[in-house]
């Protein structure tokens, strides 16, 4: 450890010589061989004042062996990559400033991917969307009026592959520890009759999983079809994917850790009939999404180019669990008696969640560039369904009425969300560029129907009749100057944006602490060096929140754990980024954040037994949960004919997982390597290309823990005394383990 300390220190303290916020790699010119028709309104360029960061195609296959996105973008600054099973594959998430991905705008092509109740993504229902995208663009605070959930902590935009003027075919696979593996295939037509094109994906991956029955299985598809004809540019495009995924989110206390191992995973046990500990077999997640694309590019004369895209994202799913000594009333059960007279009013039982949802709309932009001005017109209206109900499947020894798929609640969310922006980027001479970017953005959200919390004070479940209007206007605004020779860039800009509450931030809550809309203002600063042999830059920031909402320890009337806005709490920190080359066969990339996020005047609140008579603490100025102070991702690479090398390494500072700034309820820092070696044949066997490669994760065998959950309580002992105690989960990562890939191009 005390050697990956130093490599820590040294790092960090060449940091600040080097690199460049927001390098704006373009993507593979290989890669697009046709126009682009997506709405590309929200993508940054080298005159727009954001910190950004490209992420191309040759990264992206380089990198995809099966891991999900999170983890292909792991070398981004002040990004955090998690996973429950342990080895980047099934239930991923990622992090940017501290911010999780319900404070992240993802979109493709421009729509929308957040869940639009939730504003989370999960990337497991897109598995292996990697292979099917062209590059990546991560914006880092407020940055670019985009469609869909407000971005407080950055926006991540994929762009899907353009159409081929070639034919072609690829087959990739991979294996590795864990019965890790990825197989898919892509072969596209080529141009056909000087306007049509076709291209298709299919891919299957799986694993065991790190974590003990955190298995996956995950199969996914991309289809288009394209077609252009000088200025017009049309694509339909399908996409989706289908999972079944074990259970692993609860994760491991440290004494379980100690008892049964780093593996353990306590998702599905229970006690079975001879008094001995079982897991439930189908202790899973299910779901399966569809992604329906239309997009249209037309130009207008020389200076106009309109863009209209409609789209539909299709989802069905529930998970399954076992649950131990549960109250039949809240399921909707009368409690049984047994022969002996024994009332049961409290039984093992097993029970689905479900959501069916539909997603639909339209956007557009209007791009119009005459002399010294680049303008945009643009927004989207968008709508969303989707119904919530549970069932239960099976109670233990249950004496009564059970109907198969008893329901025990059932609601309906519907969200109505449309903007409007006007965008403008205006060459003042001199290098200098001034930006505005202005959106209007109204919400409509509903919910109504029985929640799955049963209500005691009501004797039934708790009513659900949500009816809530947004009116948010977020005003951007900023000055870009970039040298003539192009090694210099300056840019400072100032942000607001909104952010509505979730779906669970409603039904958790109770009337007297109904959720309000968040606010962030964004100030950002930033400098960038360029030169053939090395790179440097700095980019300052303050992310100030109003209303933030986070988790106190408060529960409901209901006995939920709420979110809560809390007046004042803010984000601060520094970015900085390098790159070195000093030949052609090696280069060095550096990038690290420093930060500060704090809460101001936090009050936790405890319970006795967590569920009565609760006591509040007045903590001062707090961490926010989940944000490390510092961060650090550092590569060596090699490159020398076909053969490609490298050596990734990244630390991560002390979080805490409460917002407490409880020492015992933290997860400790971490530093883990990655070694990975490809060699590239082209024209073997008669084959465009063959790329044999092997990659060695956490190759130090560090032992650490991405992710975790933490809780608090209280008893009054024999003497009277409230006597507080704490409890706590971690996500456990894999030491080293081995993947080997095998790619070929047809």
């Amino acid at each position: 450890m005390k050697r990956h300390l130093f490599f820590v220190v040294a790092t960090a303290a060449i940091v600040p010589c080097v690199h460049a916020v927001g390098a704006e790699t373009a993507a593979d010119s290989s890669v697009i061989r046709l126009q682009d028709v997506e709405v590309l309104a929200n993508r940054a360029t080298a005159t727009t004042p954001v910190a950004f960061t490209n992420v191309t195609k040759s990264e992206l296959d380089r990198a995809n062996d099966g891991r999900d996105m999170p983890f292909l973008l792991g070398m981004t600054p002040s990004l955090l990559a998690t996973s429950d099973a342990g080895a980047g594959m099934g239930y991923t998430g990622l992090r940017i400033r501290g911010s999780d991905s319900q404070r992240i705008n993802i979109t493709t092509n421009g729509v929308p991917v957040n869940d639009a109740e939730t504003h989370n993504v999960y990337w497991v229902n897109m598995p292996d969307i990697a292979a099917s995208v062209r590059d990546v663009q991560i914006q880092r605070g407020a940055g670019t009026s985009a469609n869909g959930a407000g971005a407080f902590g950055g926006s991540i935009n994929l762009i899907t592959d353009a159409p081929s003027y070639e034919p072609y075919a690829e087959f990739a696979g991979s294996y590795g520890m864990y019965n890790t593996n990825k197989e898919s295939l892509r072969v596209g037509t080529g141009l056909l009759g000087e306007h049509w094109s076709a291209d298709a994906r299919i891919s299957h991956a799986g694993t065991d999983g790190y974590i003990d029955r955190a298995f996956s299985k995950l199969w996914s598809y991309f289809g288009q079809a394209a077609y252009t004809n000088g200025g017009t540019n049309v694509r339909l495009l399908a996409f989706g994917g289908k999972e079944q995924t074990y259970m692993a989110w609860d994760y491991a206390s440290r004494e379980d850790m100690e008892k049964y191992g780093r593996r353990y995973n306590p998702c599905g046990e229970y006690t079975d009939s001879d008094g001995n500990t079982a897991y439930y077999p189908n202790q899973t997640d299910n779901y399966t999404q569809h992604h329906f694309q239309l997009h249209w590019g037309q130009d207008i004369g020389s200076e106009w180019h309109l863009n209209v895209a409609l789209h539909y994202t299709k989802g069905n799913g529930y998970y399954e669990q076992y649950k131990t000594k549960r109250t039949l009333i809240e399921y909707g059960l009368e409690p049984y008696t047994l022969e002996d007279g024994t009332v049961v009013k409290k039984s093992d039982l097993i029970r689905d969640k479900s959501l069916a949802n539909g997603f639909g709309g339209g956007m557009f932009s209007l791009n119009w560039h005459h002399g010294r001005v680049h303008a945009t017109l643009g927004g989207a209206l968008n709508n969303f369904r989707g119904h919530h109900f549970g069932t239960v499947e099976w109670v233990r020894n249950y004496v009564g009425a059970l109907n198969p798929s008893q329901e025990y609640y059932r609601h309906l969310g519907e969200k109505l969300d449309g903007n409007i922006y006007a965008r403008a980027n205006v060459d003042a001479g001199h290098g200098l560029t001034a930006y505005a970017d202005l959106q209007y953005r109204g919400i409509h959200y509903t919910i109504k129907g029985t929640s799955d919390t049963y209500d005691y004070n009501t004797s039934a479940p708790q009513q659900l009749d949500i009816d809530k209007r947004y009116n948010f206007f977020n005003p951007k605004l900023g000055l870009n100057w970039a040298s003539n020779d192009g090694r210099h860039r300056a840019f400072a800009s100032w942000s607001v944006a909104h952010k509505e509450p979730t779906h669970d931030n409603f039904t958790d809550a109770d009337p007297g602490h109904e959720p309000k809309a968040e606010r962030m203002f964004d100030y950002e600063l930033g400098y960038t060096f360029k030169h053939h042999i090395f790179t440097g830059g700095v980019n300052l920031y303050w992310m100030d929140y109003k209303n933030q909402l986070v988790l106190t320890g408060q529960l409901s009337d209901t006995g939920n754990a709420m979110s809560v806005n809390v007046p004042d709490s803010y984000r601060a920190g520094i970015e900085l980024q390098a790159g070195v080359r000093p030949v052609k066969w090696f280069d060095w990339q550096i990038n690290a954040t420093l930060s500060r996020n704090r809460i101001k005047n936090f009050v936790e609140y405890i319970y006795e037994d967590e569920w009565t008579n609760p006591i509040s603490i007045d903590c001062g100025n707090t961490p926010i949960a989940f944000s490390p102070d510092f961060t650090l991702n550092n590569a060596f690479n090699f490159h020398w004919r076909g053969l490609d090398a490298s050596l990734e390494s990244h630390y991560v500072s002390k979080q805490y997982m409460t917002n407490a700034r409880v020492e015992e309820q933290t997860l400790p820092h971490y530093f883990f390597s990655n070694l990975s070696a490809s060699w590239t044949f082209r024209g073997l066997l008669g084959l465009k290309e063959v790329r044999l490669g092997a990659t060695v994760y956490n190759v130090f065998n560090a032992k650490y823990e991405s992710n975790g959950y933490a809780g608090s309580g209280y008893y009054v002992d024999d003497e009277g005394q409230k006597v507080i105690y704490r409890y706590s989960g971690y996500a456990a990562q894999a030491p080293a383990h081995f993947m080997a890939t095998l790619n070929v191009k047809f």
